[in-house]
């Protein structure tokens, strides 16, 4: 499958609600090889029509060319990626994540998962400010980078919009005394004042300090110190205009030898800066990594906040972070258990006795309930036990999962319905016998037509097993040799008891065959006479010479 763009929230333009694609996004956080790894994700937002698609396609080029040094990549090659183009409509609508998830090593050895998030442009002509400020929200909650796209400089405008997301920050902030958001970069784009402030990290950094310095009114000092409050980074790159033809002509494609040579010098010093592996920063919330299997959670739980017609107060937004925390330390406790159980007997792992299973469940379930009690988590003590409860049904539940499974597993199990219907033809055939020597014969013919019944429940079990069908009556037929089981005084002591068990474990034992014949001539050896008798053969049975 070629690697491309996928849309993981959408928008709908009639009453302007939001829709996660929980299948789209499972397929790419659920992988096998990347679902259990921490997660990196690096978003671009900001206004539309101010090249964000495009920054994140030249991102793309790094993740795929990362061990070649002219990683930038020819001056003729078309740029190609997430979905861009010139002119002054919109182009990218919702949340689009790239399909592929980069792998990808740290100096210290850990393994990271990297996934680039692309947003629809804020404040066009199609969306309410609910709209836009959905679309940051979502971006800035669950990346580890957000990219703040602005044009030629940071207007206050753009720090107060800022601000209706700092909201949650400086909430959470009261709360759990701890920023909920990591790394903001301002990218100004199209950047004219390099005799000012220089291109480039250095020079965002003191324009930035300048931008967001306290010496103010107030009201605007309110603004800075929630951003900073919000934020446990914040950082400001300048980069030039791209360059005339890129703005402005309809057949550009992306081709470098189109791109002003600042503008590419510059690219060469912020792509790496945000993706080297050393400086990537893995995604936290409450100071917990989260797994892209967690990030799945987040996800779910944020875009319940936003499926309503008012924006919700940040106080929502801080509920919905508690809840996806305790939904992924459950998805984490659960996982460790069923592993854990799985080694026990799941898969190919011979069947374990009931009482073993027990004793190996108890010892996993403290441990599951451990791991989520340990697992640092937002909402308070009371909100927490809610989770707990649900995690100790979840396990109940799997156990009840795994004993079916061991129990298919046991042999005996699964051959004691042919084998309780075979005894009772035995059984059957011989009071049939009995009966008709002594005179009764029409009980005696009750009882071969009870034979003959047996035979064929014996025989439809076999076809039902075989096929697959008709389970119900199936299931009807395992009910009854149940039922006639206890009744023949399985658990008792009693001759009857002792025989019946015998013939029964001849059916899983065939060497114990023998057992049963010595057994059934011991206790009925004139009862064998008698049937043989009846049955026109006239064969005693070999009895042992004391």
């Amino acid at each position: 499958m070629v690697p491309g763009p996928v849309q993981i929230v959408t928008v709908c333009k009639e009453d302007h609600s939001f829709a996660l694609d929980t299948e789209a996004l499972g397929r790419i956080l659920l992988a096998p090889e990347i679902r259990d790894k921490h997660v990196v994700v690096l978003s671009v937002a900001g206004a539309f029509r101010k090249g964000k698609s495009f920054l994140l396609d030249f991102m793309l080029r790094y993740m795929y060319r990362t061990s070649d040094e002219n990683w930038l990549g020819g001056d003729e090659e078309p740029l190609t990626g997430f979905s861009w183009r010139g002119g002054s409509e919109p182009e990218t609508t919702g949340i689009q994540l790239w399909s592929e998830v980069f792998l990808v090593q740290k100096s210290d050895g850990t393994e990271v998962a990297v996934l680039l998030m692309d947003t629809q442009g804020a404040f066009d002509n199609q969306s309410t400010v609910k709209d836009c400020a959905t679309i940051f929200a979502l971006s800035t909650m669950t990346s580890s980078m957000q990219i703040y796209n602005l044009s030629q400089n940071i207007q206050e405008d753009d720090l107060q919009q800022l601000q209706l997301f700092t909201e949650y920050g400086r909430l959470a902030l009261d709360e759990i005394f701890q920023k909920p958001f990591q790394s903001l970069m301002f990218l100004i784009r199209d950047w004219s004042f390099p005799y000012e402030y220089n291109y480039g990290l250095k020079g965002g950094k003191e324009f930035l300090e300048k931008r967001l310095q306290d010496a103010q009114h107030e009201e605007l000092q309110t603004v800075r110190e929630h951003i900073h409050s919000c934020f446990t980074d914040i950082s400001c790159f300048l980069l030039p205009h791209p360059g005339l033809k890129v703005a402005t002509s309809p057949s550009f494609e992306g081709q470098l030898y189109d791109v002003a040579p600042e503008f590419k010098e510059q690219l060469r010093s912020l792509i790496p800066a945000l993706l080297h592996p050393d400086n990537l920063a893995d995604k936290e919330i409450n100071s917990n990594k989260v797994t892209c299997r967690g990030l799945l959670e987040f996800f779910k739980a944020y875009i319940k906040i936003y499926q309503g017609e008012d924006l919700p107060h940040p106080k929502s937004m801080l509920q919905a972070t508690a809840e996806a925390n305790n939904l992924a330390a459950v998805a984490t406790a659960k996982d460790q258990y069923y592993k854990n159980m799985e080694r026990v007997c799941g898969g190919d792992v011979p069947y374990v006795s009931q009482d073993s299973l027990d004793e190996k469940h108890n010892f996993f379930f403290t441990e599951a309930l451990h791991s989520f009690s340990s697992t640092k988590k937002m909402g308070g003590t009371e909100f927490c036990e809610r989770y707990l409860h649900q995690l100790e049904i979840e396990l109940q539940e799997m156990l009840q999962s795994f004993t079916k499974h061991n129990q298919s597993k046991n042999l005996f199990s699964a051959f004691r319905t042919p084998a309780v219907l075979f005894v009772l033809v035995c059984f059957l055939y011989v009071l049939s016998g009995l009966l008709l020597f002594i005179g009764l014969s029409t009980i005696a013919f009750t009882c071969d037509c009870l034979v003959g019944l047996a035979m064929v429940a014996m025989l439809t079990w076999a076809f039902i097993r075989y096929s697959g069908q008709y389970r119900s009556v199936g299931g009807a037929i395992d009910q009854a040799a149940g039922v006639i089981l206890d009744g023949c005084g399985w658990d008792s002591g009693s001759c009857k008891g002792y025989w019946f068990r015998s013939l029964y474990f001849s059916m899983v034992k065939p060497h114990q065959r023998i057992k049963v014949n010595t057994c059934f001539a011991s206790f009925f050896p004139q009862a064998t006479v008698v049937v043989n008798k009846s049955r026109g053969t006239n064969v005693a049975p070999k009895m042992k010479s004391s």
